[in-house]
């Protein structure tokens, strides 16, 4: 095995768990999240080269993972449906994972700007500080704190508007 091949197989064992949490959060579906992160690691294995940090190696593989998905929205094509014209179960609306507490979180992030959703998904789920974050997301870093303050804020919010409907 090549030093190159070794380098990418580490890189892939130290990283998997992490960008699949990540696409699905972006996405909310286990087999999207499953395509974007091995997009990710193929791109990531094709310009390896330029990989020059190792310790940086999570932020670009994160880049990469986001660019990956705004691809895929890119590329997509809208089908519309008259919704009249569907016959739906409760049972086909409601998967697993929108079922839960995970599920009320998950619901109350997405609800959130994007502007304060990506900062916090990417300190939460992806473990970054927030010197980490400013320079994934191009702002500073009073910016970044400001934005995280703000999500978790708003989150509180959501989450607790969501308890007090639910115990009325």
């Amino acid at each position: 095995m090549s030093s190159r091949q070794r380098q990418f197989d580490a890189l892939v064992r130290a990283h998997t768990a992490d960008l699949f949490r990540y696409a699905y959060w972006l996405c909310g579906d286990s087999a999207l999240a499953q395509d974007l992160a091995q997009e990710t690691f193929l791109r990531a294995w094709r310009s390896l080269d330029t990989l020059r940090d190792t310790n940086a190696a999570k932020a670009w593989l994160i880049t990469i993972l986001r660019r990956e998905h705004a691809r895929l929205y890119e590329r997509k094509q809208l089908d519309t449906t008259d919704i009249g014209e569907l016959e739906l179960d409760d049972r086909d609306i409601l998967g697993p994972e929108q079922i839960g507490e995970d599920a009320i979180v998950r619901a109350a992030m997405l609800k959130l700007e994007p502007k304060y959703r990506e900062p916090l998904l990417l300190q939460v789920l992806g473990g970054f500080s927030c010197e980490e974050i400013a320079t994934e997301l191009g702002l500073g870093s009073a910016a970044v704190m400001t934005q995280l303050f703000r999500a978790r804020q708003k989150l509180k919010t959501l989450l607790g508007g969501e308890r007090t409907e639910a115990n009325a």
